[in-house]
């Protein structure tokens, strides 16, 4: 059997690089691995050794060294082996740092990242006052009349816990419209100058379908918006130029990739930021690899169903899913629950669509040949979903166009019974660490004592073989895989609050969160056999990283610093330290 896997082992290499010699063995035992006698000198290729290396790979979780060539992995074994092998390639010393596959987040938004460090970043502002000081810092720089845009605003972080208004903004800002998002997306803070550009009369009792406008006393627009209400002020926001779309794209990137991201997941892609992502990726201007999800059921998605699926060979662009919604965010209390939230009786949240409009939108992408990835954060969404899923998979059975790994993207808040459903209807609970870790202080108000127990629940799904993809859900929390690493194992905040962790029962192993945040997250996007691990074969993507994330102290894994990010074999960010 040894012989054989040999065999296999030299037999893909000699694929990945025709006429090349052969290289060691892929395995992890180096006293087996084997080495071409008739090596003979190779400039191009590159041998990366004196490093703490981890390859997401079961069969072969670390080794000493790799190759790579032509921006693919060529080979793994010994530093001695592989200098035999290609002698006159490239040593990388990396001086004793630690080495892990390139890694991906399973859910953000790159535009909306790229937006989020144009416009005022209002994440981590400790009360109004605060975002009124942000505010007023921007509005000088900015022409009479331009509105003033931002996002991150959280007030379950505020000294004075309570939705805001538009009169907190109105004094500072009488004449500029100021229109600020919520940190989850699902809710905008809107001044008075802002509404008036409504065109439908705001006052009143009614409220949209799957949403809410908050109203004070007098049945007037307090200044909140949820969910689908968002629109009624989104809607006339001056629209960007493809310039300052695709300006706000590169700025992302330079951000992923300083973090150690060499792929993430776009949680819905309108047309236009696709068509933008492709003029990128054709001038090599795309530094990270993004898997695109249409943004529901528009003009995107109808573009893939006329065209068929998008997948890149070079797997550096591809379009073959969807993103959907069910609810809304907890925070906001949009989130749709079986039962009224804990702490505001009454409110069951919202379900975005409904559940006979999300089976259609569901069904129709499927059928296409599309990945169908839901949003669903409450236990009702989620069962929706579910409902959702299940309806979509029975439709296709007899399509062999259907095809499979749906995803719930959040999975936030399940059902005890509901569990067993994602299993049942193999599906990908994509989850996002640092959501847990900035919920904590709050959600058990939410939910109560009892339904928390199936949140952010991730050894539930892995003790039934549910797969995980791992992300962050940026620029909602911040772009920072090392932080979402540290939230999966240890479920602590930076001051390493709560001793022992956040119900700690759920906290991830170190493996499983890696593997999370790279062959998981390759697998919930078809692209385990290009991405995710370091194998002879895949794309040459990996992370050096300063200290080894897999054993030092948790609150070590903080202090960690990316020291290089590389995509096929190519450095897109190395550190100036």
């Amino acid at each position: 059997m040894k012989k054989l896997l040999t065999l296999l082992s030299l037999s893909l290499i000699l694929s990945a690089c025709q006429e090349q010699p052969a290289a060691p063995s892929t395995t992890s035992d180096t006293q087996n691995a084997k080495v071409s006698p008739t090596a003979t000198p190779l400039s191009d290729v590159s041998i990366v050794h004196n490093a703490t290396i981890y390859t997401s790979d079961k069969a072969a979780p670390t080794v000493q060294a790799f190759a790579h060539q032509g921006g693919k992995f060529i080979a793994t074994g010994s530093f001695d082996e592989l200098q035999q092998a290609y002698p006159g390639a490239q040593n990388e010393d990396l001086n004793g740092a630690t080495v892990v596959p390139g890694i991906i987040d399973a859910h953000g938004h790159l535009l909306g990242l790229g937006q989020s460090l144009v416009n005022v970043d209002l994440r981590g502002t400790g009360s109004k006052a605060d975002v009124l000081e942000a505010l007023k810092l921007r509005a000088k720089t900015m022409l009479d009349g331009q509105w003033l845009l931002g996002r991150g605003w959280d007030q379950n972080d505020w000294d004075v816990i309570e939705l805001p208004t538009a009169a907190d903004l109105d004094d500072a800002f009488p004449n500029r419209p100021v229109w600020l998002e919520r940190v989850d997306g699902h809710a905008g803070w809107a001044n008075t100058k802002a509404m008036s550009v409504a065109t439908e009369d705001l006052s009143g009792t009614w409220q949209p379908d799957g949403g809410e406008i908050t109203r004070d006393k007098n049945k007037q627009p307090s200044g909140v918006f949820v969910d689908n209400a968002v629109n009624l002020i989104q809607a006339h926001v001056p629209t960007e130029t493809d310039a300052e779309l695709s300006n706000a794209l590169k700025l992302a990137m330079q951000k992923t990739a300083s973090v150690g991201l060499t792929g993430m997941h776009d949680a819905g892609t309108s047309l236009r930021v696709w068509r933008l992502l492709e003029e990128l990726k054709q001038t090599d201007a795309l530094k990270v690899r993004v898997y695109a999800m249409a943004d529901g059921a528009n003009e995107m998605l109808g573009y893939l169903c006329d065209n068929g699926l998008k997948v890149d060979p070079d797997a550096m662009l591809t379009s073959r899913s969807v993103k959907l919604y069910s609810d809304g965010a907890l925070g906001s209390r949009g989130a749709a629950l079986l039962s009224e939230y804990s702490d505001d009786p009454k409110n069951v949240g919202l379900l975005i669509e409904s559940e006979e409009t999300l089976t259609t939108h569901s069904k129709r992408a499927s059928g296409c040949g599309l990945q169908v990835n839901i949003h669903a954060i409450g236990d009702r969404g989620n069962r929706v979903t579910l409902n959702v899923l299940e309806a979509a998979n029975d439709t296709n059975n007899t399509n062999s166009r259907n095809p499979g790994r749906h995803r719930i993207e959040h999975s936030q808040v399940i059902a005890a019974a509901d569990f067993q459903r994602f299993k049942d209807l193999k599906l990908i609970a994509s989850v996002q660490p640092t959501h847990a870790t900035s919920d904590m202080y709050w959600a058990e108000d939410r939910v109560g004592s009892e339904r928390i127990k199936g949140a952010y629940a991730w050894q539930k799904f892995i003790n039934l073989g549910i797969p995980l993809a791992l992300g962050s859900d940026f620029p909602v929390e911040k772009p920072a895989p090392l932080l979402g690493f540290y939230a999966a194992v240890a479920r602590q905040d930076a001051k390493g609050w709560p001793q022992g962790g956040w119900y700690p029962q759920e906290k991830l192993t170190r493996q499983q969160a890696l593997h999370g945040f790279t062959l998981g997250a390759a697998y919930s996007a078809f692209q385990e056999d290009q991405l995710g691990s370091i194998n002879v074969g895949k794309f040459a993507d990996f992370v050096v990283l300063s200290n080894d994330i897999m054993t030092v102290p948790e609150q070590e894994i903080l202090n960690t610093k990316v020291l290089k990010t590389v995509i096929n074999g190519e450095a897109v960010f190395a550190s100036s330290e």
